[in-house]
């Protein structure tokens, strides 16, 4: 009998043996449900063998395969593989974790047909019906006569809005003769947005791009905002669908799908896009994928996860805003999707553009040593947009009232005169960071965290951000009883209230993930602001990548100073690409625009860099920090996190697990530390830190201690390989 070899989604680095009856290697990549202990688990068959080590009496049978849906294609399993490997991450689950929700479940997919629509009108034999002889409980059947009498046409889509038994009610009396049934026809397919000139820079990058578009290469198209990149990645999508061939386009976060949808679409209305992130639901996002694996869908739109989305005639890939930390799972499979996709190009022999205003420094290191080929876009695409005049506000001069200083509130005021738009940027959300008791000095804290509640002060509520801990707004400082506790800091609905008394007929919206949580409403707001229906947005940094505000004339950023002295080494690099990104919101079109930075250090170098668009100095001056210090990208690193209730077991963990490490010459081991938020979600956290020259050495390191660390006893543990690490 053969043998399959099954990933299944648990936290064992192993495959597992079942006898399965009828299969042979074509089934590999196919989903199979198989006994494991007392339940029931859904897994995917790897490979189909003739052998095993496990004892014919304890040799379990499959209960069945799933031939629903073709395989796994073969590239995919090796994508899946190569995470596994690289990330020392079961194969089981990454597998598992990689595919709709829908396929893991223990159920076969049912797959549903594309529905035709059609319009129903009642035949003389229909209009001689008497309603009396229909029997008073077969109420569908009465609204649906009443309805077709009434307006003499009922369309499917109307049909469904009386009752979802209505169509199967339909379809027997069209076979009774009593309605005819007639298919509408198909939409008029809109035309195609036309394509705006290309800019000499933009042409140059389209052709030399264009000319190497059937084979891998890495190209990191460096940008400055409103330099049109997306154009460009049009220009190149549309070359790659008359190959016939699909694209993935990658992005950071949802909030940037509806308005890259919407140009994508405009631009290629006749071809089929389907859009895979975490606001779909589970019925849409299988469908999508499996559009996706059948060709059908030409453009594949999505975050992170989309990665891994099976393509059966990949072309091109684009990851935009290829820096954004987003694109980094911080918790179980700790992949980048930006490398993964990398790899994924390599593997299928595809070229990839990695898309940024402010390259990460990997990247743009990477492009100088030509690892990755360089285009650049210096210019606006808009002939009369220019970038913007970036000033800096010293607040130990112009003091700030309620958070804004007086040039700030005066350039407000004027914008509000011309009748053009402002952002008011600060990136954290919420009414203010900290509950302070001005007189014994207690903070209210998260019982769960290593963090301060913030006040959410229109709720009445105390929030943790970490982990969604919340309490009441207390009436008294519960150390010493005093009533007078006050919010200390600001947070987006803070300023919001402030800017609301200093303009009271100004219409003002805010946008954090408090206000976009219902379904559709960014879409909502995207398109008040395109439609001039706000005067002011106060916003995080959903509002800093990507967005094209025409109308958008002024910008002022608050509280960035916090980034500048941060033990992390990347806060630097972070601040200036955040604060780069949101200031290129402004003067993209025929308004000029303005950025105002309230500092207490005007003079930083970071500040003067921004001041003068120049991501290059400060990128040369932190890669040369970089290098003396020994970090990344002259490093590669990683991290064993480890988390328990208690920070001795931690410590003790990670300290056996570096007793157990063989560390070859170029294999730096650090001591155990805490990590820098220690307690989270009410465990304790530590971690232990490599790093190496060599990323091979680094990794012939790691997969060797990876096995010996699996050998230690870890019942009260929970640990995992983090490779290059983003946060510590």
């Amino acid at each position: 009998m053969p043998i399959i070899r099954v990933a299944l989604n648990v936290p064992v680095d192993t495959l597992f043996d079942y006898a399965a009856t009828d299969t042979s290697k074509k089934d590999i990549g196919l989903r199979t449900l198989v006994p494991f202990g007392r339940k029931l688990l859904t897994g995917v068959i790897i490979d189909v063998t003739n052998e095993t080590q496990v004892p014919p009496e304890k040799l379990k049978a499959a209960e069945c395969i799933f031939r629903e849906i073709p395989p796994l294609p073969t590239a995919l399993l090796e994508l899946f593989q190569f995470c596994s490997q690289y990330y020392h991450h079961p194969l089981g689950p990454v597998i598992l974790n990689g595919l709709p929700s829908k396929l893991r479940s223990n159920k076969p997919v049912k797959l549903k047909e594309q529905q035709e629509h059609y319009q129903f009108s009642l035949t003389p034999a229909g209009e001689q019906i008497d309603a009396a002889t229909i029997p008073a409980r077969n109420r569908v059947s009465h609204r649906l006569l009443a309805q077709l009498n009434a307006s003499t046409i009922l369309t499917t889509n109307e049909a469904k809005l009386i009752s979802p038994r209505a169509l199967k009610q339909l379809t027997e009396w069209v076979k009774s003769g009593w309605i005819n049934a007639t298919a509408i026809p198909t939409a008029t397919i809109p035309k195609p947005s036309s394509p705006p000139t290309l800019t000499e820079e933009q042409e140059s990058a389209v052709n030399t791009i264009t000319a190497d578009i059937t084979q891998f290469n890495t190209w990191l198209l460096h940008g400055i905002t409103g330099s049109g990149k997306t154009e460009v990645y049009l220009r190149l999508i549309e070359k790659v669908l008359s190959q016939g061939k699909q694209t993935l386009v990658l992005i950071p976060e949802i909030s940037l799908t509806p308005q890259l949808e919407a140009v994508f679409r405009a631009r290629f209305c006749t071809t089929h896009l389907v859009n895979l992130h975490s606001g779909r639901n589970d019925t849409e996002r299988m469908q999508g994928w499996l559009q996706a694996l059948h060709g059908e869908a030409k453009i594949i739109l999505g975050t992170r996860l989309a990665v891994f989305t099976p393509v059966a005639n990949l072309g091109l890939i684009i990851v935009d805003e290829e820096q954004d930390s987003s694109f980094k799972q911080q918790d179980g499979l700790r992949y980048s999707a930006r490398d993964m996709a990398i790899f994924r190009a390599r593997q299928t022999e595809t070229p990839i553009i990695l898309g940024s205003a402010t390259p990460s420094l990997e990247s743009y290191h990477n492009a100088l040593t030509n690892r990755y080929r360089y285009v650049r876009l210096q210019t606006r695409a808009n002939k009369n947009a220019a970038l913007p005049s970036i000033q800096c506000i010293d607040i130990r001069a112009s003091k700030a009232t309620e958070g804004l200083s007086e040039p700030l509130v005066d350039a407000l005021q004027e914008c509000l005169k011309q009748k053009r738009q402002s952002l008011v940027f600060i990136n954290r959300r919420g009414y203010a960071p900290v509950l302070l008791c001005k007189s014994c000095a207690w903070t209210a804290a998260c019982k769960r965290c290593t963090s301060r509640l913030v006040v959410h002060l229109r709720d009445k509520k105390l929030s943790c951000h970490y982990c969604g801990h919340t309490e009441k707004f207390p009436r008294a400082c519960p150390e010493c009883g005093d009533q007078d506790v006050m919010p200390f800091g600001h947070g987006t609905q803070r300023v919001e209230d402030t800017l609301t008394k200093h303009f009271p007929e100004a219409r003002i919206l805010r946008i954090d993930r408090d206000s976009i949580r219902r379904k559709n409403a960014w879409q909502n707001i995207l398109k008040a602001i395109h439609a001039q229906e706000v005067d002011i947005l106060v916003g995080t940094q959903l509002l800093a990548k990507g967005h094209d505000f025409p109308n958008l004339a002024l910008v002022g950023i608050l509280n960035s100073d916090a980034s500048l002295y941060s033990t992390d080494f990347r806060a630097s690099e972070r601040l200036f690409a955040q604060l780069m990104q949101v200031s290129g919101r402004a003067g993209r079109a025929n308004v000029a625009g303005h950025v105002l930075i309230q500092t207490e250090f005007p003079n930083h170098p970071l500040y003067h860099a921004l001041q003068l668009h120049d991501y290059d100095a400060l990128a040369q001056t932190l890669l040369a920090e970089r290098k003396a210090a020994g970090f990344p990208p002259f490093v590669y690193q990683a991290l064993l996190r480890a988390e328990a209730h208690d920070i001795k077991i931690v410590l003790e963990f990670l300290t056996k697990a570096s007793s157990v490490a063989v560390p070859t010459q170029n294999i730096e081991l650090f001591d155990p530390v805490p990590a820098q938020i220690t307690r989270l979600q009410g465990l304790e956290r530590a971690h232990l830190l490599i790093q190496s020259p060599s990323r091979k050495q680094l990794q012939l390191f790691l997969t060797h201690w990876y096995a010996q660390i699996n050998t230690l006893p870890t019942r009260k543990i929970r640990w995992t390989l983090d490779i290059d690490p983003l946060e510590f």
